[in-house]
């Protein structure tokens, strides 16, 4: 399989457009977007035999031995490493997270631990878990740039205390696209009694996952950003004793019936994104598994280099940290806030025709390049050329 700009033929992605945001909200492949349509138009033929008997068995449906929604599970299960009665599906991480963050029995003066790596989203899901509970969100700094992945388990483990029920962390964090050392954190977080939940969302797909190896307590992760799910689709992983405190974030008919029934016996929805996430990874199969991940991670580093170069700026990070995604510092030049990271990104969309992630944070602008097998060198370069230009 030869990798780069010709694979774009497997997207509808415009080719007049240096694509290099795929790890923002994922772009699904045409393959499996028909899949999803062929889904669909067998839901609409018969669509209570499809909803109600074969996607979850609300009703006996003897022509078939396993529902759907558990055929499609299986398949995912099999891909992050998981047994398939650990693992559900949802739509998004931030249901996963959600449900684990208002599952937990949280008491006054509790205290809920995550990085100011953190995503946005997740951070505020755990601070109204606190609000609701009178618990406590301690956020923890991160010194930036990482030095060594140790570090952050260093940080970690020196702000737990008596009061910390639950640490949050992050796989790949979003904004630093910093591959974390879940392994290790977990380890730490146990010898002291505390359980670990993660934060996988740019995982499946980007990196090889054994979920059930981490030794974590509960993992959630979207399966539409790089492991080419249809929009949105995504996961939950419980370890078996963590499982029966679970809830769903929406109650529906599933309650209290048991992990997999309460997530999956849920509100009525479109289930052919979740359906579809077999032929995904089908797809990443096909390609070479390994070859995806070695050619996506080896352009990240080589787009790392080449656009400190060329805008002298540091980039100090690990190649162990680094995978499908890197964030590079700008030239100072350029701005520090909110709205210069809005008018650059807007800019190099309209004028040059490159859509790539930009942000500020810590008082400096912030670029980060996600790294698809349609990507190549001649797209970084594009980008370092543009920014070189504004200058």
């Amino acid at each position: 399989m030869t990798f780069g700009r010709a694979m774009l033929e497997h997207w509808m992605l415009d080719p007049e457009t240096i694509y290099l945001n795929h790890g923002t909200v994922g772009a699904t492949p045409r393959r499996v977007l028909r899949k999803q349509q062929s889904l669909r138009d067998e839901m609409e033929r018969q669509p209570s035999r499809f909803m109600l008997r074969e996607l979850h068995g609300e009703h006996p449906m003897p022509w078939r031995s396993s529902t759907r929604l558990r055929e499609a599970s299986d398949h995912v299960a099999a891909f992050v490493g998981a047994r398939p009665d650990d693992l559900v599906l949802v739509p998004n991480v931030t249901t996963g997270l959600n449900a684990v963050l208002w599952s937990m029995p949280l008491a006054p003066g509790d205290e809920i631990l995550m990085t100011d790596l953190a995503y946005g989203a997740i951070t505020l899901a755990a601070g109204a878990a606190c609000e609701r509970s009178g618990a406590v969100l301690h956020t923890v700094h991160v010194e930036y740039p990482v030095k060594d992945s140790g570090d952050v388990v260093e940080a970690i483990t020196r702000a737990m205390s008596e009061r910390t029920k639950l640490v949050v962390v992050d796989h790949v964090t979003a904004g630093t696209a910093l591959v974390l050392p879940v392994a290790d954190v977990a380890a730490a977080c146990h010898a002291r009694g505390v359980p670990v939940l993660v934060d996988g969302a740019h995982v499946p797909g980007a990196c090889a996952l054994d979920v059930a190896g981490l030794g974590v307590d509960w993992y959630a992760a979207n399966l539409h950003k790089w492991a080419h799910a249809p929009r949105s689709c995504g996961f939950l992983w419980a370890a078996p004793e963590r499982q029966a405190l679970l809830h769903y974030p929406v109650v529906s008919w599933g309650r209290n019936q048991g992990y997999h029934r309460e997530f999956e016996h849920v509100a009525t929805a479109d289930p052919t994104s979740l359906l579809a996430a077999p032929e995904g990874i089908a797809l990443l199969r096909e390609w070479g598994f390994e070859a995806c991940l070695a050619y996506m991670h080896g352009l990240a580093a080589d787009a790392a280099r080449v656009l400190s170069e060329r805008w002298g700026t540091p980039f100090e990070i690990p190649r162990s940290m680094i995978g499908a995604m890197v964030t590079v510092p700008m030239p100072q030049s350029l701005g520090s806030t909110t709205d210069d990271a809005a008018r650059l990104r807007l800019s190099l969309l309209v004028e040059d025709r490159i859509e790539v992630h930009l942000h500020a944070w810590r008082e400096r602008l912030w670029t980060r390049v996600s790294a698809q097998v349609y990507n190549d060198h001649s797209d970084v370069e594009r980008l370092a050329h543009a920014v070189a230009r504004r200058l």
